[in-house]
C-alpha cells in the first residue's frame, strides 16, 4: 500500500541541496523511513538521478552493523563518491551511529553531498537537532496520517473511515490490519514496549508506574486545563501518592520530546501575551491515546477536539488556546469581567485563524455560547466553528464561518473557504 504523502515530500524537495542536514523527525512508526526510502527515492529517480548517486543506509539492518562505527561510515561514503555529481546520502536510525554528530558535521564538508537522516525519538529529538548541529540542521517534522491521507487509501465509506480513525488513529500500519483486536493489540504493544521503553531508557526513569499513571491522567483529560501542581494534587488525593511538581513537569517534558503529546499554551488575545499555567495537552495520535486507556472514555467530542488540534498542527500552524475578556452587567448594574476561551488560535506567518470545536450547536443557547468568545475578540481575522454534523460551510452576518468536521478535515484549504 503506497500512501502518497505529498506535503512532506514537497518539503523535502524544497530543501534539496540547501547545504544543511535534513533531519526527519516525528513519533516512531509515523512513516519517516517510508518518506525517505520510498517516496523521496522514487522522486529522485523520476528526475533522472542514478541509483548509484543515492547512498541509502539503514542502520537498524544487521548487515550494516559495521557502519555504526564512525570511521567505517565516513570511509564507506567517501569511497562511493567518485565524481563531482550530487550524491544523496540517506541514513535511517542515525542514532545507532556512534558519534553521529561528528560524522554528520564531517559530511557537510563534502561539497557535492546532500544529506538526509532520520532518528529514533528516544535519542534523537527536535531539541537535539538544534543543539548538536548549531544551525546546520534543517528539521522536517512528520506526523501520523491526517484524516485526508487516511481516507486516500481507505477501503470503505467515509463514515467507516471516520469510525476507524476516531478509534485507532493514523499510524500508517493500522491501514493494513483487518480486525479491531489486531489494531488494538498493535497500538497497546507499541505504546508499552516501544514508546514508554524509549522514554524510560533515555531519561533513566526510576518509577515507570508513576509515568504510566501520568499518561492515563493526561489521556483522560484531553482538552482540559491542567498543570504540574494540579496533577500533583490529583496524585495525592486520588492515587494517594506524593509526587513533586518538578518530577511531573519533567515527565511531561519527556512525553513532549518523544512527540507523544503536544502542549497548547493559553494566550491573552487582546493583551498579546502568554498567560502561563494551566495549559492543555493533546495526543499526537488519537489511537495511541485510546490504546493507553484500553479504549475506554471514548467521548467523541473530546477526541474530535484533539483531531482538530492535530490537523491544524499538520497544516503547519502554531496552535494556542485563546483567552479574551468579556464584560457584562450583573443584577446590580455593575460591570463585571469574565474570561472566555477560544479553543484554538492558529498562527502561521501573517495568517491567523480562531477556531472553535463544537460537537453540536442545534439550540440557540449553544450557538451563543460558541459565538460569544469569537465576537468578543474585536479583530478582523477569520473566525470558524467546526461542528460534527455533516453540513455545508455557511457564514453568518457577523462573518463567523460554520463548517462540518469532515468537510474541514478533507478539504486542505478549508480554513480559507
Amino acid at each position: 500500500m503506497i500512501i502518497q504523502r505529498f506535503d512532506y515530500l514537497n518539503k523535502l524537495i524544497g530543501k534539496e541541496k540547501n547545504g544543511l542536514i535534513k533531519v526527519v523527525t516525528g513519533v516512531r512508526r509515523c512513516g519517516k523511513s517510508f518518506l525517505l526510502f520510498t517516496l523521496f527515492h522514487d522522486y529522485l529517480l523520476s528526475k533522472g538521478i542514478s541509483e548509484f548517486n543515492i547512498i541509502e543506509i539503514a542502520l537498524d539492518d544487521r548487515s550494516n552493523k559495521r557502519l555504526r562505527d564512525p570511521d567505517n561510515m565516513l570511509e564507506y561514503i567517501k569511497e562511493r563518491i567518485i565524481d563531482n555529481q550530487t550524491y544523496y546520502i540517506i541514513i535511517d536510525e542515525v542514532q545507532l551511529l556512534n558519534e553521529f554528530e561528528d560524522v554528520l558535521n564531517s559530511l557537510l564538508h563534502i561539497r557535492n553531498a546532500d544529506i538526509y537522516v532520520t532518528g529514533s525519538n528516544s535519542r534523537f529529538l527536535s531539541s537535539d537537532v538544534i543543539t548538536e548541529f548549531r544551525g546546520r540542521g534543517d528539521e522536517v517534522r512528520i506526523h501520523p496520517l491526517s484524516f485526508r491521507e487516511f481516507t486516500s487509501v481507505y477501503e470503505g465509506t467515509i463514515d467507516e473511515a471516520w469510525d476507524d480513525y476516531l478509534n485507532y488513529g493514523g499510524l500508517p500500519l493500522i491501514l493494513s490490519m483487518k480486525t479491531p483486536d489486531e489494531k488494538a493489540e498493535y497500538l497497546q504493544t507499541l505504546f508499552k514496549k516501544v514508546y514508554l521503553s524509549d522514554i524510560v531508557d533515555r531519561h533513566k526513569v526510576r518509577n515507570k508506574d508513576e509515568l504510566d499513571e501520568l499518561i492515563n491522567i493526561l489521556s483522560s483529560a484531553v482538552g482540559s486545563h491542567t498543570s504540574p501542581s494540579k496533577l500533583a494534587r490529583t496524585f495525592k488525593s486520588v492515587k494517594n501518592k506524593v509526587i513533586s511538581d518538578k518530577t511531573l513537569s519533567n515527565y511531561i517534558g519527556y512525553l513532549i520530546d518523544a512527540f507523544l503529546i503536544s502542549k497548547s499554551m493559553r494566550f491573552d488575545i487582546k493583551g498579546k501575551k502568554y498567560i502561563g499555567s494551566p495549559a492543555k495537552y493533546y495526543f499526537e495520535d488519537i489511537g495511541l491515546r485510546n490504546a493507553q486507556l484500553n479504549f475506554r472514555q471514548m467521548e467523541e467530542n473530546h477526541l474530535m477536539e484533539n483531531i482538530i488540534y492535530n490537523e491544524l498542527s499538520i497544516r503547519g500552524y502554531r496552535v494556542d488556546v485563546g483567552v479574551v475578556e468579556h464584560y457584562t452587567l450583573n443584577d446590580g448594574g455593575v460591570r463585571a469581567k469574565r474570561q472566555l476561551e477560544i479553543d484554538f488560535v492558529a498562527i502561521r506567518g501573517s495568517q491567523k485563524f480562531y477556531v472553535q470545536s463544537a460537537f453540536s450547536i442545534t439550540n440557540p443557547d449553544k450557538v451563543i455560547q460558541e459565538e460569544r468568545p469569537l465576537l468578543s475578540i474585536g479583530d478582523s481575522f477569520k473566525k470558524i466553528i467546526v461542528i460534527r454534523e455533516n453540513v455545508k460551510a455557511r457564514r453568518n452576518e457577523d462573518g463567523i464561518l460554520t463548517i462540518g468536521l469532515l468537510n474541514f478535515l478533507l478539504n486542505a484549504d478549508s480554513l480559507n473557504i
